[in-house]
Formats: structure tokens, C-alpha cells, sequence
């Protein structure tokens, strides 16, 4: 478990790179430095970034048993949650700027019980002060769910 100041200080990191995609695609040396200092809900998750740049992050996260549901299927609740930390991501380096989410709207399509599921996030609209991201969920090449995803910047 890291300590605030360890926390601070991957934050700090992630900010730089961060800044970075907002003009370039991160190579991958910066996704693995990202990918291994996950902290919060994308590190309970097992979410993986795969590609950061500006109007586009794409991630995956391998189905585990704590994201299932007792009948063992993914929880509608994981694909949710890929989008909006997909979503909000994006649109942080788009923005150049913390940005929350304001409404996430998720269509489930098709159960997962297993493997990887990939996800997509493209801008919809970025304005100045809001955005709208199109997140695809897929699972083996087929869309299982997806999600519009409002953020609104802080700054």
C-alpha cells in the first residue's frame, strides 16, 4: 500500500505524463509507467491502459472472479466503471485538465463471463468546458456494451 506521499508523487507523475498525450500519443514506456502505478478504483479493476492521446484512450481489463455477479457473469456495474475511468482519462488529456464526470449512460449488449474486456473512448463533442466521450466495451471482437460519458472540467 503506498503512503500519501507515495500517492503524491505518482500523482505528480501521471500529471506530467498526462500533459504529454494532451500533444502526443504516449509511447510505451509511459503507458507501463502508468500501467504500473495504478492507484484507486482503476488498480481494483485491473484496468490497463494500452493507448493514451489526444481523442483517444483505449484500455482492457482481464475478467477476474470479484467482478462477477453470483450468477457469474461481469457485474453491469464493471462496464460502467471501465467508461468513466476510460472516459474521464481521455478527457483529461484532452482538456488539459481535471475533468469529472457528469452522466455516464452504459447499454448493456452481451453477458461476458471471462477473457479480456477492451474498451475505447473517442470524443463525441469537446467543448471548452464539457465534453462528451463515446466509449465502445469489447469483448473477443464483439461490442458487449456501451457508453456516452459527459465530463465537465474544474479548472
Amino acid at each position: 500500500m503506498s503512503t500519501p506521499k507515495q500517492t503524491k508523487e505518482i500523482r505528480a507523475q501521471l500529471d506530467d505524463l498526462l500533459k504529454a498525450a494532451h500533444e502526443r500519443p504516449l509511447n510505451s514506456q509511459e503507458l507501463l509507467m502508468i500501467n504500473e502505478n495504478t492507484i484507486g478504483f482503476d488498480a481494483v479493476l485491473g484496468l490497463r491502459y494500452t493507448h493514451i492521446s489526444r481523442g483517444e484512450v483505449r484500455a482492457m481489463v482481464r475478467v477476474n472472479p470479484t467482478l462477477l455477479q453470483p450468477w457469474g457473469l461481469v457485474n453491469g456495474g464493471v462496464f460502467s466503471s471501465i467508461a468513466e475511468s476510460v472516459g474521464s482519462l481521455a478527457g483529461v488529456v484532452m482538456a488539459g485538465e481535471v475533468v469529472v464526470g457528469v452522466n455516464n449512460n452504459t447499454d448493456f449488449i452481451k453477458s461476458v463471463t471471462q477473457g479480456i474486456i477492451e474498451a475505447r473512448a473517442t470524443p463525441i463533442q469537446a467543448g471548452r468546458r464539457s465534453q462528451i466521450w463515446n466509449i465502445e466495451l469489447h469483448h473477443e471482437g464483439k461490442l458487449v456494451a456501451l457508453s456516452k460519458l459527459r465530463t465537465m472540467t474544474l479548472g
